[in-house]
C-alpha cells in the first residue's frame, strides 16, 4: 500500500513574489508536485525542487483549464499515490481562495493537509497603491467582499443596506466586470455619490494600474482607461490618500521589465535588487559554468607545490574551481603560504575572503589592463592564471610583454544553455531594459536568439541596453546593439546605480 502524501495549501501572496511566506517557501521546497493557479506568480516556481512536477490550473473568466472538483480530485489523487503536494493559490487560500472547498475534499479523502496564510491581496494591493484600508480618522472597519457574485440573481447574498454604509472602507475582490452594479447598489443604500474609488489592476508588480475616482464617476474612468481583471476595488475615504501615499510606482525602475541574462545561480543577487527598485526581472540565463572537459591541467599547475609569485584571479568561479580542485588534492590555504593574490574586483576578491584568503592587489578599474599595472613588476616572476575556457587572452598577453612567465589554465567552462524558441520569444517580449554583466552573456544571447530564428538588436531595438564596463558594451555594440547604460564601477551594485542614474535624469 502506498505512503499517504500531505497536500499544503499555500497563500502564494498578491502578485510580487518576495511576499510568500517562509513557510510556504519552505513547503515548495520539499514538493513532489506544484499545483498552481492563474493568480499565483510564476517566479515562486523556483522555490520547488527542479525535478517537482508542474501543474497549471489557472482559471480566469471564461476560461478554466480545470473545474474545482477536478483540482480537488487531483489534490486527493497525488496525495493518496505518496506525493508532497504544494497547492499554490494566488493571495489567500480562505479569502475567496476556495482553499476551504479543496480542504473539505482532502478531509473526505482522509488526506492529511496544511493550510499556509497568504498575504491577501485585499490588504496588499490597497498597500502598493497607497492606500491604507484603515486610517485613524477616516475610517476604523473595512470589509472584503467578492465582486464576482451575478448581479442578475434575485436574492443577493450581499446585504447592500447594511454594507453600504456600515462599513468604512469597502474592498472589492474581482470586481471589474461588475463594478456597476456594484456602485448602483452603493449608492442606491445610502453612499455618497462623492465617495472616493480606486480600482487597482495587477496589483503588487511593476505592471500595477490605478484609476482612481468618485462612485459618481469612476465606471466611466475605468471603461475609459480599458481597465481588465484582475483588479482590486477599494471605496471609502482612505482612497483619497492614494496622491500623498503612492509610494510603489514613485520607485526609480517602477513599471520596467527587466532583462537579467547571469547564470542561473547568480542572476538572483540582481533580480533581488532591480525587484526591490520596483521592476520586473526576468531570468534568461544565457551561461552555464560547467568544469573543464579535463582536470589534469588545473591539478598538474596545484599539484606541483604551487611555485608562482601570483595567482590571478578574474571571476569568483576561478576561486571556486580553483579552490575545489586544492582541496581535492588534499591542501589547504596553507599551501599557498608565499604566493601573492590577485582579484581583478571587488566581489572576486570577496570570494577569496570566503575562504580565509586576502587579495594583495585589487585594481581600481576591473578590467586586465589595470591588473597586470597593479602587479607592478613582474620581470622573472611566475604568475598563475585560473581561468574560464574563453577568457580573453589580453591579460596574458599583457603580463608576458612585462617579462612574467604566464601559466594558463582552464578552471572552468562557460556553456550556452539550450531554450526552446518559443519560451525565448515569450521571455524576450516586453523587455524594456536588458542587462549584461560580460561579453559571454551578450554573445549568447546573440546566438540563442539566432537559433530561435530572431536577430537581437531587433527584438531589443525598443529596450535600453546596459552593461557592466566598457569591455561588455564593446561586445554589444560588435553585435548591433546601441548601448545606453555603461556602469562606472563594474559590478552589479554598479550597473544598478547606473540605471537608477539613467531613469532618474531621462
Amino acid at each position: 500500500m502506498a505512503t499517504r502524501g500531505c497536500v499544503f495549501l499555500i497563500g502564494a501572496g498578491p502578485g510580487d513574489p518576495g511576499l510568500l511566506t517562509l513557510r510556504g517557501a519552505e513547503a515548495l521546497a520539499a514538493a513532489d508536485a506544484v499545483v498552481y493557479d492563474y493568480l499565483a506568480n510564476p517566479a515562486l516556481l523556483a522555490h520547488a525542487p527542479p525535478e517537482a512536477e508542474r501543474i497549471y490550473v489557472g482559471k480566469k473568466a471564461g476560461c478554466h483549464t480545470l473545474s474545482q472538483d477536478e483540482i480537488s480530485a487531483l489534490l486527493v489523487e497525488r496525495a493518496l499515490a505518496g506525493q508532497q503536494v504544494a497547492r499554490l493559490k494566488g493571495g489567500d487560500p480562505f479569502v475567496f481562495g476556495r482553499g476551504g472547498e479543496e480542504a473539505l475534499a482532502l478531509v473526505e479523502a482522509g488526506v492529511p493537509f496544511e493550510v499556509i496564510p497568504g498575504v491577501t491581496s485585499a490588504v496588499a494591493v490597497p498597500a502598493y497603491a497607497g492606500i491604507p484600508v484603515t486610517q485613524r480618522g477616516l475610517a476604523s472597519s473595512f470589509a472584503v467582499i467578492t465582486g464576482h457574485e451575478d448581479p442578475t440573481k434575485e436574492v443577493s447574498a450581499i446585504d447592500w443596506s447594511r454594507l453600504a454604509t456600515g462599513v468604512d472602507t469597502l474592498v472589492f475582490l474581482m470586481g471589474v466586470g461588475n463594478l456597476p452594479h456594484i456602485v448602483d447598489q452603493l449608492v442606491a443604500h445610502g453612499r455618497p455619490a462623492d465617495t472616493p474609488v480606486a480600482l487597482v489592476r495587477w496589483g503588487t508588480t511593476p505592471n500595477q494600474k490605478t484609476v482612481s475616482g468618485t462612485l459618481a464617476n469612476i465606471v466611466a474612468r475605468v471603461r475609459a482607461a480599458g481597465f481588465k481583471p484582475p483588479a482590486v476595488a477599494v471605496v471609502g475615504p482612505v482612497a483619497g490618500l492614494r496622491e500623498r501615499l503612492r509610494w510603489f510606482e514613485k520607485l526609480p525602475l517602477f513599471g520596467h521589465r527587466v532583462l537579467v541574462t547571469r547564470t542561473r545561480e547568480q542572476a538572483s543577487t540582481l533580480s533581488v535588487r532591480l525587484q526591490a527598485l520596483g521592476a520586473e526581472a526576468v531570468e534568461l540565463p544565457t551561461i552555464r559554468i560547467a568544469p573543464p572537459k579535463d582536470w589534469e591541467p588545473l591539478d598538474r599547475a596545484i599539484a606541483s607545490s604551487l611555485p608562482y609569485d601570483w595567482i590571478v584571479f578574474t571571476s569568483v568561479n576561478g576561486v571556486r574551481f580553483f579552490w575545489q580542485r586544492l582541496i581535492h588534492a588534499g591542501l589547504d590555504a596553507r599551501a599557498l603560504s608565499g604566493v601573492r593574490l590577485a582579484a581583478i574586483g571587488p566581489v572576486t576578491a570577496a570570494a577569496l575572503e570566503a575562504y580565509g584568503l586576502e587579495a594583495d592587489c585589487v585594481p581600481r578599474e576591473y578590467v586586465a589592463e589595470a591588473v597586470a599595472t597593479g602587479l607592478g613588476d613582474v620581470r622573472g616572476q611566475r604568475a598563475l592564471l585560473p581561468r574560464a575556457d574563453i577568457a580573453r587572452p589580453a591579460l596574458a598577453d599583457l603580463l608576458r610583454k612585462r617579462g612574467a612567465d604566464v601559466v594558463e589554465v582552464t578552471a572552468y567552462r562557460t556553456l550556452r544553455p539550450e531554450i526552446k524558441a518559443g519560451e525565448l520569444r515569450n521571455l524576450l517580449t516586453g523587455v524594456t531594459v536588458a542587462t549584461f554583466t560580460s561579453s559571454s552573456t551578450v554573445r549568447n544571447l546573440a546566438a540563442m536568439a539566432q537559433d530561435a530564428g530572431l536577430v537581437l538588436a531587433s527584438i531589443l531595438e525598443d529596450a535600453t541596453i546596459a552593461c557592466i564596463g566598457p569591455i561588455t558594451a564593446a561586445t554589444a555594440r560588435e553585435l548591433g546593439l546601441k548601448v545606453h547604460v555603461v556602469a562606472e564601477e563594474y559590478k552589479i551594485d554598479g550597473l544598478v546605480k547606473a540605471l537608477i542614474r539613467c531613469f532618474r535624469d531621462a
